[in-house]
């Protein structure tokens, strides 16, 4: 059965939010949004296509950091109102130049950087 990106669950601005994993080590590296139009990009052309609700425009992972993702597998979850796409990342996935946005942790009540910036 084809799939259709209408088929999935998305919230009541039209998006879905989509978390970003490495095929290779299963680290999560960030999570952003998706809507009908950028899920049917990724889908595609490979290039995993975000929609940033600041700009309110479709952001292409990497267009203009170089840093970019490389769809390996798209993924819905049970209620398809989540999304995991395994990506092939180059350089680092945040926004800090940090491999992945989750890089702060809380450890016995207190805050700790897990990883520092690239260099």
């Amino acid at each position: 059965m084809p799939f259709d990106p209408q088929s999935l669950r998305y919230d009541d601005q039209g998006l879905i939010p989509a978390i970003a994993q490495d095929h290779r080590t299963g680290e999560v590296l960030m999570m952003a949004w998706m809507n009908a139009d950028s899920v049917a990009r990724t889908l595609e052309t490979g290039k995993v296509t975000y929609w940033s609700r600041s700009r309110q425009a479709f952001w292409v992972k990497g267009e203009t950091s170089g840093h970019a993702q490389k769809l390996v597998d798209f993924r819905l979850d049970c209620d398809r109102d989540c999304l995991l796409v395994m990506v092939d990342q180059t350089g680092p996935a945040c926004h800090t130049n940090r491999r992945s946005c989750f890089y702060t942790a809380v450890r016995d009540g207190a805050e700790v950087e897990l990883m520092r910036p690239e260099p």
